[in-house]
């Protein structure tokens, strides 16, 4: 009869979590979520800003394909009539809900997030979500601010409550409708944190005392870094913490301490998120439907703090196009649960909680490109078809194929990844590859470096993630006709992950990439 979807979409997530070895936050919930699923380590978003990377995964297209690199086009009208993940599940007899952010609000989803053809009803937006840029954050003098660092006090918010406190309630109320009713439903829940401002419960703050939280590993601008690689951060210069701070524009560095407490605030809203989380998986057992859900957590893209010398999103780093993925499917991922089994008790991040490790984990490398055909293989759907070259014409078709064959993480082990690297300068055919892009208005950082308009960009980088190794290159582009000219290559960029995991050492000019090149043309 197929099994129900929950698909929890964060924004701006990287994987700092307790299941992705990070020691210092307290994410007790997603771990425990991440204990009865499988876990992907090298999961990639294809272009690492909200909109264009929630269409790609939305849709299965890339963002050549969607043809939306910014905010400002609606890709039915502007590329094609594609139809999306949640309308292949409605078209397939489920009851398809949108709850918080899950498409990008506006324009790239035509002012109404896709409905009617993605959902069954219209999309729930948490009423408080009109505040988030207001001045609600108060300063030491005891007036508001509209600061980038916010802890509140969530009884003085508007209307008592935050944004996700909100989406929480309404996706429990969903799930009590469609027990009731018994249907099959499709429920994407799209939470705002981590996302700027970071604006969050101040109680989570004491999980993170400020001695505790160290600088990034490598908080300078690496030396060989092209210019056009660098984002600047421009949407975090402009909130009033930080632009008292008068840091010189693009490059100069945060002081040390303003960059501690900025990754303070954002360990504490993912903490925040792991509660929401927590709470609504905690209704999934209540309601009985955890034997039949399949729940997917991924994010939209990772966020810098401070790596680089960059912060926010808005470039082609693991860091910024790195997400968590996983998948808990009953009697797949672990062995079936019975009728009223609790699967997921709620967990309360400010009591110690023993470290909880994933069912299982592939190292694979997969792309959010994939989870279309992913979800529609995982509940018994016909998996679309491979797209073909040139995909503007057809409605029904992917460009990410399913990573379903992924999951029996045994088999993981047993190659331990026999298509690994012995030789750098080998040419790889079957390794799997993540792509990932970005367009830049110049080759050096402008104001509008990290967002530019689709008529204002000149370049666009293309990245290409394996197990080994990160190549990227930055290529000339001519926005009128959509075409990238890989002839005229103004950057480039590779980074060995095994000697360099940060990706700091930039090898490109004292290699020969003729076989990556090749590779990123296929």
């Amino acid at each position: 009869d197929g099994m129900n979807v929950l698909f929890i979409v964060v924004d701006d997530l990287r994987p700092v979590l307790g299941c992705y070895g990070d020691k210092l936050v307290k994410s007790p919930n997603i771990d425990q979520l991440a204990s009865q699923s499988i876990v992907f380590s090298n999961a990639y978003a294809q272009q690492a800003v909200c909109a264009p990377s929630r269409v790609s995964f939305l849709t299965g297209r890339r963002p050549d394909t969607t043809r939306l690199y910014d905010f400002y086009s609606y890709w039915r009208v502007h590329a094609g009539n594609y139809s999306t993940m949640p309308q292949y599940f409605k078209e397939n007899g489920y009851v398809t809900l949108s709850v918080g952010k899950v498409f990008h609000p506006g324009v790239s989803s035509n002012h109404s997030d896709d409905y009617p053809y993605s959902w069954s009803v219209p999309p729930f937006h948490p009423s408080t979500e009109k505040y988030e840029n207001d001045k609600t954050c108060r300063g030491k003098d005891g007036k508001l601010y509209a600061n980038l660092v916010c802890p509140v006090d969530v009884a003085e918010m508007p209307s008592g409550t935050l944004p996700d406190i909100q989406s929480t309630e309404e996706a429990i109320r969903l799930l009590n409708v469609m027990k009731t009713n018994k249907q099959k439903f499709f429920l994407a829940v799209g939470y705002h944190k981590p996302h700027i401002p970071l604006r969050y419960p101040q109680e989570f703050l004491k999980l993170y005392p400020l001695e505790n939280i160290t600088l990034a590993p490598d908080p300078w601008v690496p030396a060989k870094l092209p210019s056009v690689a660098y984002n600047p951060w421009a949407d975090i210069r402009q909130r009033d913490d930080v632009k008292a701070l008068n840091v010189s524009f693009p490059y100069g560095p945060l002081p040390d301490d303003f960059q501690r407490q900025i990754r303070q605030s954002y360990y504490a809203a993912v903490s925040y998120v792991d509660m929401q989380v927590g709470l609504l998986l905690d209704a999934l057992d209540d309601v009985g439907l955890s034997n039949s859900t399949i729940v997917v957590f991924t994010a939209d893209h990772g966020w810098s703090l401070g790596e680089h010398g960059e912060w926010a999103k808005y470039s082609n780093f693991d860091v910024a196009t790195r997400v968590p993925l996983m998948f808990y499917v009953p009697g797949m991922t672990t062995s079936s649960v019975s009728q009223g089994e609790r699967v997921f008790p709620y967990l309360d991040p400010f009591s110690h909680i023993l470290g909880l490790v994933p069912q299982g984990q592939s190292k694979k490398v997969v792309e959010l490109v994939s989870l279309f055909s992913t979800l529609a293989e995982l509940a018994g759907l016909q998996v679309p078809p491979v797209c073909p070259e040139t995909s503007f014409h057809v409605a029904l078709c992917t460009e990410g194929a399913s990573i379903v064959q992924y999951f029996n993480a045994s088999e993981d082990k047993m190659e331990e990844e026999k298509d690994g690297c012995d030789d750098t300068y080998r040419c790889f055919n079957e390794e799997p590859v993540a792509f990932s892009q970005y367009p830049r208005p110049a080759d050096t950082p402008q104001w509008n470096s990290d967002k530019p308009k689709l008529k204002d960009i000149r370049i666009m980088g293309y990245s290409m993630r394996t197990i080994d190794y990160r190549y990227t290159v930055w290529v000339g582009f001519n926005p009128n006709i959509f075409h990238a000219n890989f002839e005229d290559v103004h950057a480039g960029e590779l980074y060995m992950v095994e000697t360099d995991p940060n990706q700091d050492y930039n090898i490109y000019n004292n290699t020969s990439h003729g076989c990556f090149f090749k590779k990123i043309l296929g």
